[in-house]
């Protein structure tokens, strides 16, 4: 009798660990689905801000700020000329210097922003390569 018992409570109780797991496993793997509704969806790859260059996590915390700004382009609207940006209405992004150690111009890094007001971006994105390719900003 005290042997049937175990066996019976057995599967019960295997179930239940399998449904905890079930739950548990579920969380993890919807968590960075939920994290990617925050942001759109326009398929460009993604950068961390603390895995970006001292310089361009300084440019956007002058850009959450509100500035100063080091260079007079700074701020300005960003055309999108090259669409490799999603899709939005003129006046939308504005564009930001990320100093270049070494060079003696602006350089080619950028961060460009989009939405309103430019200290609470929507998204910004990150280009090394003088807006060739982007990566969207994940905070």
């Amino acid at each position: 009798m005290v042997a049937m018992q175990s066996q019976t409570r057995r599967p019960a109780l295997v179930r239940a660990v399998r449904g905890v797991v079930t739950v548990v496993l579920g969380a993890l793997l919807l968590a960075p689905l939920a994290q990617a509704r925050e942001f759109p969806n326009d398929g460009l790859p993604t950068i961390e801000l603390k895995a970006m260059p001292r310089q361009a996590q300084h440019t956007h915390a002058l850009i959450l700020a509100g500035g100063p700004f080091p260079y007079s382009k700074d701020g300005t609207v960003f055309g999108n000329r090259e669409r490799l940006l999603p899709r939005k209405a003129r006046g939308h992004y504005r564009e930001y210097t990320v100093k270049t150690p070494g060079a003696r111009n602006r350089g080619a890094r950028r961060l460009v922003c989009g939405g309103q007001p430019p200290t609470q971006p929507e998204a910004c994105y990150y280009t090394e390569d003088h807006y060739a390719s982007f990566r969207r900003v994940l905070p």
